[in-house]
């Protein structure tokens, strides 16, 4: 379409899913060939889902509209699963919903000023990404929704210890990122190394790896100059997604 430039795309099983920033008309110019347009992107973003046989679960609230022969439904995730705008319902345990769109044609969801972010996991043990608590947006059906409870840092908390929304199985998803996918850090961890950071900048990270929720300076006195307050350090085998370039930090999970 004219009014949209691709920004990312990625191809999975009987599943097309492409990022366009939108753009507006900045001049008209009278040439040789008649009027034509000078464009350029307005800072809003859609997702396109293209259904070759396979189908998506979106965010509810962030259909646009679609083409093609493209059926809707209504579909609840494992119990104790959310999505961002269900985080209340995570709380007290229920599960949540999530709409889910299957056949052939092609979808598309709501602008947004907001960033998005293709990712893929092939489903094999230890592949599962946990995700900021507001950072989910759409995946293949093939993939499921939960909550994922750290018990390794519940003795910090107060309840429950600390929950996000995991993805389980294969397939490619979309995440909501405040920045652009080029200004996303990734980092892949071998097992030697760990990655300390504050929760606000984890966009997501694979749920093999070990997480510890800890002063960044150990002791009551240190800890007060330097004026830091809780981090998170990740450890073993897996990969962490960044965001140090944020100007408007997602909160890193649900308490």
């Amino acid at each position: 379409m004219e009014h949209m430039q691709l920004v990312q795309e990625q191809r999975g099983n009987g599943l097309t899913l492409r990022i366009h920033a939108l753009t507006r008309v900045t001049r008209f110019s009278q040439g040789a060939n008649g009027l034509t347009e000078t464009r350029e992107m307005d800072g809003r973003f859609t997702v396109e889902a293209e259904l070759q046989g396979s189908g998506v679960l979106l965010e509810p609230g962030a259909f646009q509209y679609s083409v093609g022969q493209v059926q809707a439904s209504v579909e609840q995730q494992q119990q104790g699963g959310f999505l961002r705008r269900a985080v209340a319902a995570a709380g007290t345990g229920e599960g949540a919903f999530a709409t889910r769109f299957t056949g052939q044609g092609k979808v598309w969801t709501e602008p947004t000023r907001k960033h998005f972010v293709i990712a893929e996991a092939g489903g094999e043990p230890g592949d599962e990404m946990i995700l900021d608590d507001r950072a989910f947006y759409m995946a293949q059906d093939t993939m499921r929704v939960g909550t994922h409870t750290h018990t390794s840092v519940a003795g910090v908390l107060s309840g429950n210890g600390l929950r996000q929304p995991k993805l389980t199985g294969a397939g490619i998803f979309v995440v909501e990122s405040p920045v652009p996918v080029s200004e996303v850090e990734v980092i892949e961890l071998s097992g030697r190394d760990s990655v300390m950071v504050d929760g606000d900048l984890m966009l997501m990270y694979s749920a093999s790896l070990k997480v510890e929720l800890r002063p960044l300076v150990r002791g009551l006195r240190n800890a007060a100059r330097s004026g830091e307050g809780l981090v998170f350090v990740l450890s073993g085998k897996g990969t962490v997604f960044l965001t140090p370039t944020a100007q408007h930090p997602l909160s890193g999970a649900t308490l």
